[in-house]
């Protein structure tokens, strides 16, 4: 049996490798064997790894997985043969989610509805757990507040969207090209104001103060910041740190996914004006610590409710064969996919 894996390279690239992995004879006490359907893919952060100690030669690679029980431990209680799950593997899995079986613990896999495809269940999982992760968890949305998405458009962007749309939340949203401008106008429930950032004749602060009569918005969720005036190209349409700090109104919630923002003394000193908070948006913390084991499965399991009602309706590829894979994760690890891309198994 075959799992796809990675290292880093020495110029700062990423090589990915299919290696031949057995699967354990015996399994633990609360371990499940799980027969994979589907596993999405998402890039691989090297730099995580690092600071957790995880450091492997080869880093395997897919960890959202969806597929059938096929044996339990002892000592499971949640599950049994032929059940439909679908889970994340934690940071420090010996085994790739591309591999046709797999073994974890029950505690990293919930309930698959019948209605939801084995696709589409894998490829949703982990988006669902970060957009409940911001909006819920860190940012504590209420119904009535106003709501700030960059990068409304991309696959985690999306499911921010509509999970503000559902509890009430008026959404604005940032498009980073024409199409994702075109796009964010068409989904219903509508956005209230699709902000063009790639578009220089278009100010990001004067459409939101504009848009929330001069007051704020209550939540920004960003898809990265500028922190220096002169940046990459490839940071061309992340807006400037000053700018969110700007807009966001009295008692705000900025949640952010920069893992190096750096604030000065008179950035913190805006906030402790506007009485406002800055989170880290980091939805490993759920895998790499159980203080909260009970809440991470209950908002697996809600987030599955969701997209099988329909509240989630996510934009994903057509499902991508095995020999595809390596193509499709350099793509992904590239950051060159505008959608979520699964695998089937």
């Amino acid at each position: 049996m075959k799992g796809l894996y990675c290292k880093p390279g020495d110029q700062g690239d990423v090589k990915f490798v299919s290696q031949e992995t057995n699967v354990p004879t015996n399994i633990g006490d609360h371990q499940v064997k799980v027969q994979v359907k589907s596993c999405a893919l998402s890039p691989v952060d090297f730099k995580l790894y690092e600071d957790l100690k995880l450091e492997k030669e080869h880093v395997p690679v897919g960890r959202e997985i969806a597929g059938v029980v096929l044996q339990v431990g002892p000592k499971v209680t949640f599950f049994q043969p032929d059940d439909e799950v679908v889970g994340i593997l934690p940071l420090d899995a010996e085994q790739s989610g591309l591999c046709s079986i797999v073994v974890t613990d029950e505690y990293n896999l919930v309930q698959k509805p019948e209605k939801v495809s084995w696709v589409e269940a894998a490829a949703v999982i982990k988006d669902g757990l970060r957009a409940y992760t911001a909006l819920h968890t860190l940012a504590r949305m209420a119904a009535g507040q106003t709501v700030l998405v960059l990068d409304g458009a991309g696959p985690f962007g999306v499911l921010a969207i509509q999970l503000a749309h559902y509890h009430g939340v008026k959404v604005l949203a940032t498009a980073s090209s024409p199409e994702d401008q075109t796009f964010l106008e068409e989904l219903r429930p509508s956005v209230a104001r699709v902000i063009r950032v790639w578009d220089s004749k278009q100010d990001l602060v004067d459409s939101c103060l504009e848009e929330t009569g001069g007051l704020g918005v209550d939540i920004i969720i960003d898809s990265g910041v500028r922190l220096y005036e002169e940046e990459p190209e490839a940071q061309r349409h992340c807006p400037h740190k000053h700018d969110l700090l700007t807009l966001l109104s009295v008692g705000g919630h900025w949640v952010t996914t920069e893992q190096h923002l750096q604030l000065d003394p008179p950035d913190s000193h805006i906030l402790f004006l506007k009485a406002a908070s800055l989170s880290f948006l980091n939805d490993e913390v759920w895998t790499t610590s159980r203080a909260k084991q009970g809440r991470y499965l209950h908002i697996l399991k809600d987030v599955m409710d969701k997209l099988c009602t329909g509240t989630f309706r996510p934009q994903l590829v057509d499902p991508v064969p095995l020999y595809e894979a390596t193509v499709s994760m350099e793509m992904v690890q590239r950051k060159q996919a505008r959608k979520r891309i699964a695998v089937k198994l």
